[in-house]
């Protein structure tokens, strides 16, 4: 029985190695840019690529092309940080990275997600305007609508962007000059600057300038920024509630009553059932 016992904690123990190490694709990373994915000309950019397993090198690829290895040795962990300076429109792209195990098997990891990486300054740059207003209160919509030059260039995207925020919030097609971008539902934390650029779907990806900023209040309800809850839905809930309170407090009292009478009339018994065994001779 021991032997059996043995051999299959071995078993189990070799299985849970081989699981560890793994004969499968490794876990795609993940591809970020700081401090955005759209920047201007002359400007730097690190391309940071996190894997979720140690001890690994990563590669940086734009297109099927590598531009850059990182051993683990000259890494932070499972981080690898990629520095692109003097940024210029050559730089505009579709990049991923993969990390692949520096021991036997060597493993390769499937490629990250794809990040677009936007260099600004190629195309006029388009206006932003909002509608109905820039001021807004929580709960309603507003939309934001990016519109480029007439006769600039054809085949494009539309990029929202948000100050602050690290990659754009939205991305649209176009039918036209123009692309509607609609918040619905804003709360507060829809407050903030946001731009717009338009930039070629394909490569080179040429990115317009900016436009101008603008910026976007929104006023929280008197009742807090949650919109679902109107001032007649809140007083009929307050109503009911105090109803049932009322309800269950009438009840408690009625209990204590019926105590308080119980507890009178068998005060007022027990005098009499003292008396009559205290003279039973008296009749």
């Amino acid at each position: 029985m021991i032997s059996q016992f043995l051999f299959l904690l071995c078993f189990g123990l070799c299985l849970s190695q081989r699981d560890m190490t793994g004969d499968g694709p490794l876990p795609k990373p993940s591809l970020s840019a700081w401090p955005s994915s759209v920047v201007p000309l002359k400007s730097n950019v690190i391309l940071r690529c996190w894997s979720p397993t140690r001890n690994v090198n990563f590669a940086l690829k734009k297109g099927r092309i590598t531009m850059e290895s990182l051993q683990s040795y000259k890494l932070t962990e499972n981080l690898a940080e990629f520095l692109l300076t003097d940024l210029h429109q050559g730089n505009a792209g579709e990049y991923t990275c993969e990390y692949y195990t520096i021991l036997s098997p060597y493993t390769t990891s499937q490629p990250s997600d794809v990040l677009l990486l936007l260099v600004t300054g190629g195309f006029p740059k388009p206006s932003l305007q909002a509608y109905p207003s820039r001021n807004v209160t929580a709960g309603k919509k507003v939309t934001l609508q990016c519109q480029k030059p007439y006769n600039v260039v054809d085949y494009i995207r539309f990029s929202l962007l948000k100050e602050g925020m690290s990659e754009p919030i939205r991305h649209w097609r176009p039918l036209g000059n123009m692309a509607g971008f609609s918040l619905q539902n804003v709360t507060v934390k829809d407050t903030g600057n946001y731009s717009c650029v338009y930039y070629q779907k394909s490569s080179p990806f040429w990115a317009s300038h900016p436009s101008d900023s603008l910026e976007i209040w929104v006023t929280a309800t008197t009742l807090g920024d949650n919109p679902s809850v109107s001032p007649s839905t809140t007083s009929g809930d307050y109503t009911k509630g105090n109803v049932i309170r009322l309800g269950l407090a009438a009840v408690v009292l009625i209990i204590i009553g019926a105590f308080l009478i119980e507890a009178w009339y068998s005060q007022k018994e027990s005098p009499r059932g003292s008396r009559s065994h205290s003279f039973p001779g008296k009749q």
